[in-house]
């Protein structure tokens, strides 16, 4: 199935001279979004993870599905506050500033293999925090799952030892 043809393009949004990737018509569309997800779902088998993890709010929405049909749990990483106990913090730089993400101390156990998942890899920053947080607790990155790359703007190269799977590239 061509993916992209389920993604609308909205120039300059969310400021001028940003062509933005919009996902929610490629969710408005279930057999999209489920062979979407099955593509990931079978990455995820072939790399015999343990857990998947995601970050605020894109993450969740790939990476959640993907974890009910494989049965796995889910970590969420979210931006500094968010959490309810305690938590360890990376920050990161994205497209438009500077944050903070964090995750349970006790959301991965040390070795367990990961999944991380998210919608789109751009400059990179939001997966590198995301690594750091769970490599920081013991966790064995074995994968990155994202429906788009936006290979223009270089985030794989910031990510190399990592193996990526990338849906759609533009």
């Amino acid at each position: 199935m061509d993916l992209k043809q389920f993604i609308t393009i909205v120039p300059d949004w969310p400021q001028e001279g940003v062509v933005f990737k919009d996902i929610t018509t490629l969710m408005d569309n279930g057999e999209a979004y489920h062979y979407a997800t099955d593509q990931i779902v079978q990455y995820a088998k072939e790399k015999e993870v343990d857990i998947i993890v995601g970050p605020e709010a894109r993450g969740f929405i790939i990476g959640c599905p993907v974890s009910y049909a494989l049965s796995l749990g889910f970590a969420p990483v979210r931006k500094e506050g968010k959490l309810p106990r305690e938590t360890i913090k990376a920050d990161y730089g994205k497209e438009y500033g500077k944050d903070k993400l964090t995750i349970h101390k006790d959301a991965i156990k040390p070795g367990q293999r990961v999944l991380i998942t998210d919608d789109l890899l751009a400059t990179g920053g939001t997966i590198l925090a995301t690594i750091e947080l769970v490599e920081k607790l013991g966790g064995v990155v074995v994968g990155i799952a994202f429906l788009i790359e936006l290979s223009y703007l270089n985030g794989r190269e910031k990510l190399d030892g990592y193996d990526i799977l990338s849906l759609m590239t533009f």
